[in-house]
């Protein structure tokens, strides 16, 4: 094993491409096998350099004052790194190295009056020169994105502003490039070009894995999680259903063990998510296509979401017509809940078994750690399918999102029942109308979730898996749930400020989302000629108008706001109903602490430009 003589943290002297000119860096990482250091510039451009363009920085003599400036202050053929932009940053060496090569022949033709051996000098000079400029490497890698998941029903507020990257089709590879030499390469065409001509030839070479920081605790948080996420699960089912579920009363009595286990319950479990994918395979609705995977390649998915939830409708509808008991699915919650467990991890467990068999480049960059347990957490591959069938995009929307509301309508028929009604509560009407439009939304607009973290950078594991199936028909439909046992009336003028809360929060969710995606997929589009962006030295751009020039998150903003609306209804007699917007309040803070972190290294002073435009991440003049 080679050598590390530089180590991560340490600050050193990198040369930037096409020029002899050496900046301030700092290591990130080294791969062992391309034999790259990850550097990152003062201005946070990012490159992959070989050992011998990297220089100690206390042996390093600087030659002028002019050569130890910061690439973004340096005004020099060399275009410096913070001064890239999306329509020159993979021209920046090409410009350096034509320069380069002119320079050398004008000095070459000077000397044409020296004697033969200071000719044959001056030649050699010229040819060693021109094959350093020309032997330069440029390859698009791509950087890793921190991966993080709340296992949210549409996944929609997990991108941040920096998932509302403007990135034209044609320059989706030029963020970050690899500084290396083409020894290997024998093909290098040192041919004088044609006059005009200043584009240097680049050879693309496979991109490289780069190292990604563990998220959840890493190794050993992968071990707590899977510990204590069907537990917190199992005990919300059973502190609701006590006649006083205050928290005074924890823990819950354990119920016996044949109480965890229905055979009938785990049937229903499988049928419901086989009707599902029979659904999801049936060739309506739009065919829709995904974000560029690391090797360029587009993913095509059946967008028929709106569909399946319609359908499904009409089915529970005429169950119920033809006297279909939908109260079991209250009276026997914890054994359906334990059902879909069981799916879950079977579920889990193959995708982690196939995920050995997958190719590097198909596997998630943060799941791929080489501890069994993270990895089986985290989830290692991308995107499995079964021919068409893609597992991750049909659980994320279809089983769990579709049977929370299905498991909210057998909750207000429960209700009816226990409490002697004649319809609903009008607080369990409200739940059930909110979230109901909730999930009808991000199914008619299933196409962004195309572009949302999920999707795009997380692997289908545990994480994934027991979220869709368990965490959120299980734990969403919690305020249904409540009232079924602990009815709360509402008069007239709450109903009204319920309602206007919900609708406000809708449209900044909605707005918001939709600005996003749009600027996302087509950032020359009409509806967006207003807007102002940041470009970034990485080829992309900040949305920093309209909704996005409001707060860092107003998607974030609009989801709490729908949360507060939903937990209302319920009263203030007990916390457990607060859960959801407890967990999304600690969540959502959280998230924006990484990814304002993440998005510091990745854009460097463009993202300190944005946050000075927008100082405030979620909600407006308070935090």
């Amino acid at each position: 094993m080679p050598m590390v003589r530089y180590q991560n943290g340490e600050t050193v002297m990198g040369r930037w491409p096409g020029s002899n000119l050496y900046y301030e860096v700092k290591v990130l990482s080294y791969d062992p096998q391309e034999r790259l250091y990850t550097v990152i510039y003062k201005d946070g451009t990012e490159l992959e350099l070989d050992e011998q363009d990297i220089k100690n920085a206390s042996g390093f003599r600087q030659r002028s004052r002019s050569r130890s400036r910061s690439p973004s202050r340096r005004r020099s053929r060399s275009q410096s790194p913070g001064r890239t932009t999306r329509r020159s940053s993979a021209r920046t060496a090409a410009a350096a190295a034509s320069a380069a090569i002119t320079e050398t022949a004008r000095m070459e033709n000077a000397s044409t009056s020296s004697s033969t051996p200071r000719k044959e000098r001056a030649s050699s000079k010229t040819e060693n020169r021109m094959k350093e400029v020309m032997e330069v490497r440029l390859t698009p890698v791509q950087v890793p994105r921190p991966v993080e998941n709340s296992n949210h029903d549409q996944s929609e507020h997990k991108d941040t502003n920096k998932d509302a990257e403007a990135k034209p089709e044609a320059e989706r590879s030029q963020g970050r490039y690899n500084l290396r030499r083409r020894k290997e390469d024998k093909t290098v065409d040192t041919r004088p070009q044609e006059e005009g001509a200043e584009d240097v030839k680049q050879t693309l070479a496979p991109p490289t894995t780069p190292s990604v920081p563990l998220d959840f605790g890493g190794r050993i948080g992968a071990y707590l999680w899977l510990l204590f996420l069907p537990s917190w699960v199992l005990f919300v089912i059973q502190q609701v259903n006590l006649e006083d579920p205050s928290l005074l009363n924890f823990p819950p009595p354990l119920p016996p063990l044949e109480a965890f286990w229905d055979p009938k319950a785990l049937a229903l479990v499988l049928l419901w998510v086989l009707f599902q994918a029979l659904l999801y395979l049936l060739p309506i609705g739009k065919l829709s296509e995904g974000m560029p995977l690391r090797s360029g390649e587009r993913l095509k998915y059946r967008t028929n979401g709106f569909f399946a939830v319609t359908v499904s409708g009409v089915g529970v509808a005429l169950a119920v017509h033809q006297g279909v008991d939908l109260s079991y699915i209250h009276s026997h919650f914890l054994q359906l809940a334990v059902a879909s467990f069981l799916v879950s991890l079977l579920l889990s467990i193959y995708l982690y078994v196939r995920s050995g068999h997958a190719p590097a480049q198909l596997r998630a960059l943060g799941g791929d750690s080489g501890s069994l347990m993270y990895d089986f957490f985290k989830g290692r591959e991308l995107n499995p399918r079964v021919g068409n069938f893609d597992l991750k995009f049909f659980c994320e929307m279809r089983p769990g999102l579709i049977g929370w509301c299905v498991i909210n309508v057998a909750m207000a028929i429960s209700e009816m029942r226990i409490q002697g009604l004649s319809y609903p509560s009008p607080a369990m009407l409200l739940v059930n109308a909110f979230q109901l439009l909730y999930v009808v939304d991000g199914l008619w607009n299933e196409e962004a979730i195309l572009t949302t973290m999920d999707l795009m950078h997380d692997g289908f594991g545990f994480m994934l898996a027991f979220g869709d199936l368990v965490w959120v028909p299980f734990t969403y439909t919690l305020q249904a749930l409540y009232l079924v046992e602990h009815p709360h009336p509402l008069p007239p003028p709450a109903l009204l400020a319920l309602v206007t809360l919900k609708l406000l929060g809708f449209y900044i969710f909605r707005k918001s989302n939709s600005q996003k995606n749009s600027f996302r997929r087509n950032p020359a589009d009409a509806s967006l000629a207003n807007m102002k962006s940041i470009p970034t030295a990485t080829g992309k751009s900040l949305l920093v108008s309209g909704w996005w020039g409001v707060v860092r998150h107003p998607n974030y903003l609009g989801d709490l706001i729908m949360a507060l609306a939903w937990s209302l209804p319920c009263g203030f007699s007990h916390l457990l109903p607060w859960y959801y917007l407890i967990y999304f309040i600690i969540l959502l803070v959280h998230r924006e602490a990484r990814d304002t972190a993440s998005c510091r290294r990745k854009y460097g002073s463009a993202w300190e430009e944005y946050c000075r435009a927008v100082p405030y991440r979620i909600v407006p003049g308070v935090y």
